[in-house]
C-alpha cells in the first residue's frame, strides 16, 4: 500500500472509537480516511476481551471483544479506509501535521485536513499508587495478566490478591477463577465500588470471591517473588488504621487501580487538557480547542460501555468530515455546560449550537459521592430548571447519562451557561 502525503482525515488508534470515527468520517464524505495504529492488527484493547457484554446497545447483541472488533473492521475494509499498522506517531502539530515511523515505510510525514484523536487509556502502575514493598517478580496491572491469559496463554500465577475493584480487576477475578486459579481477595481503598454493579454481582459475588471496600496493600512480601502481601484497613482520610493488618500468602498481586487517558500527543499539539478526566476539553462535536483536532472514547474520559465509545467515534467522524467539506468557523460562541452538586465532571465541556440540529445531545457525568437513594439529575440554565431525570442512584463507578431530546434545544441555546447537579429526590 502506497501512503499518500494527504488525507482528508487522519485517525490515532484502531480501537472501538477510532474505528467508529473513521468509519463515520468516509460515511459523511470525507474521501481519503487514514487510521494510524501502534499496534501490528486493528481493535485495540477488544482483541483480549474475550468476555461478553460488548454490542448490547449497538446491535442489540450480546458479544465478545474481538467479535465486537471485527464488525467495525470488516465495515471499514469495505468502505475503503486505508489502515497504516505498526506505526508509532510521534508528533501532531496544531495545523495537522503527523508525524510518524514504522518499520515498512520509514519516517512519514502527513498532512491531514483533520485529526481524531481516539488512542485510549492506560492502567495505573504500582509506581503511580506508590505501593511500598519490596520488588519481586508477581506484581501485574490486571490488564498486563488479561493479555497473557486471553491472548498469549499463560497463566501468571496461581494465588492472586487484587487491589482495585476497577472493571478490568474483577473481570479477571473470575476468569482467572475459570483458569484453575484461587482469588483470595479483592481490596479496594474507597468505601464504594469502582467498577460497576453488575460486574461486582457477575465476577465476585457469582464465584464467592471478598472484596473489601476501605482496605489497601499495606507492604508487598517476598523476594524473588511474591510470596504473600499485607493488607490494612484505612479511615476516611486514607490513613492505616493500627491493628487492621493481615498477611495475606499469595504468589501475584494485580493492580486494577485506575485507567489514563494516553494523551501525550494531545498536550504535544497543545490541546487543552481537563485536569479531573486527563481528557481533552470537547465540545458535543468532540471538537478540541483546536479547530480540525476532535477526540474520542477513552481518550477523553473512561467510559463504563464499549458502545458509548463507538457512539462518541461517530459523532467525531461526522464532525470531522463535515469541517472537511467546509470553511471552519473561528467565532462560534459556545455553551458551557459546567459539573455542579455532587458531579465531579461533565462531557462534553461546552455545546456549540451548529452542531445542535443533529437530534439528541448525550451529556454524561460522574458523581462525587455515591448516594444509594433516588436522585434527580437535572440541567438548569441559572436558575430554570431545563431538564429532569429520575435515577434510582448515583454511584462513582457508573456514569449518568442525559439524553436532551430535539425538544430541549431551543432552550439549551438561549442559555448562556448549562449546570448539571445531581441531588436526591
Amino acid at each position: 500500500m502506497t501512503i499518500k502525503d494527504q488525507y482528508d482525515v487522519v485517525v490515532i488508534g484502531s480501537g472501538p472509537g477510532g474505528l467508529a470515527a473513521a468509519i463515520s468520517a468516509k460515511k459523511n464524505g470525507a474521501q481519503d480516511v487514514l487510521i494510524i495504529e501502534r499496534d501490528i492488527e486493528p481493535g485495540g484493547i477488544l482483541l483480549q476481551c474475550i468476555h461478553n457484554g460488548f454490542g448490547v446497545e449497538v446491535f442489540k447483541q450480546d458479544l465478545p471483544g474481538p467479535s465486537y472488533a471485527q464488525r467495525f473492521i470488516n465495515e471499514a475494509f469495505q468502505v475503503g479506509i486505508e489502515f497504516l499498522l505498526d506505526t508509532m506517531v510521534l508528533e501532531i502539530t496544531r495545523d495537522h501535521r503527523i508525524t510518524a515511523t514504522s518499520k515498512r515505510h520509514g519516517f512519514l510525514t502527513i498532512q491531514a485536513k483533520a485529526v481524531v484523536l481516539a488512542m485510549g487509556c492506560r492502567e495505573r502502575t504500582r509506581a503511580q499508587v506508590r505501593l511500598p514493598g519490596t520488588r519481586p517478580a508477581g506484581v501485574f496491572t490486571a490488564g498486563t495478566a488479561q493479555r497473557w491469559v486471553n491472548v498469549e496463554g499463560y497463566m501468571p500465577g496461581k494465588n492472586f490478591v487484587i487491589l482495585g475493584s476497577g472493571d478490568i480487576g474483577m473481570i479477571m477475578a473470575r476468569r482467572l477463577t475459570f483458569e484453575g486459579a484461587k482469588v483470595e481477595r479483592v481490596l479496594e481503598v474507597m468505601p464504594y465500588l469502582s467498577g460497576l454493579t453488575r460486574n461486582y454481582v457477575q465476577c465476585l459475588m457469582d464465584f464467592d470471591i471478598e472484596l473489601q471496600l476501605k482496605h489497601t496493600v499495606k507492604n508487598i512480601i517476598g523476594k524473588t517473588r511474591v510470596e504473600a502481601i499485607e493488607s490494612v484497613a484505612v479511615d476516611d482520610k486514607w490513613n492505616y488504621i493500627p491493628g487492621t493488618e493481615e498477611i495475606i500468602p499469595c504468589d501475584s498481586l494485580l493492580l486494577s487501580v485506575g485507567l489514563i487517558p494516553e494523551n501525550e500527543l494531545s498536550r504535544q499539539a497543545g490541546v487543552l487538557i481537563d485536569p479531573v478526566t486527563a481528557g481533552p476539553f470537547v465540545d458535543n462535536g468532540f471538537q478540541t480547542n483546536i479547530p480540525g483536532i476532535y477526540s474520542a472514547g477513552n481518550v477523553v474520559h473512561v467510559y463504563d460501555l464499549v458502545d458509548w465509545v463507538t457512539e462518541a467515534g461517530l459523532i467525531a467522524g461526522r464532525s470531522a468530515a463535515r469541517l472537511v467539506q467546509s470553511e471552519p468557523k473561528t467565532d462560534v460562541k459556545t455553551i458551557p455546560v459546567k459539573a455542579g452538586e455532587n458531579v465531579r465532571y461533565v462531557v462534553p465541556h461546552t455545546l456549540n449550537p451548529d452542531h445542535l440540529a443533529e437530534g439528541e445531545i448525550r451529556i454524561q457525568m460522574r458523581v462525587r459521592q455515591p448516594i444509594e437513594a433516588p436522585v434527580w439529575v437535572e440541567v438548569r440554565s441559572g436558575e430554570k430548571l431545563l431538564y429532569r431525570k429520575a435515577e434510582p442512584y448515583a454511584r462513582p463507578g457508573e456514569m449518568v447519562t442525559i439524553p436532551l431530546k430535539p425538544a430541549h434545544l431551543d432552550e439549551v441555546k438561549a442559555a448562556g451557561e448549562l449546570t448539571v447537579a445531581i441531588v436526591k429526590r
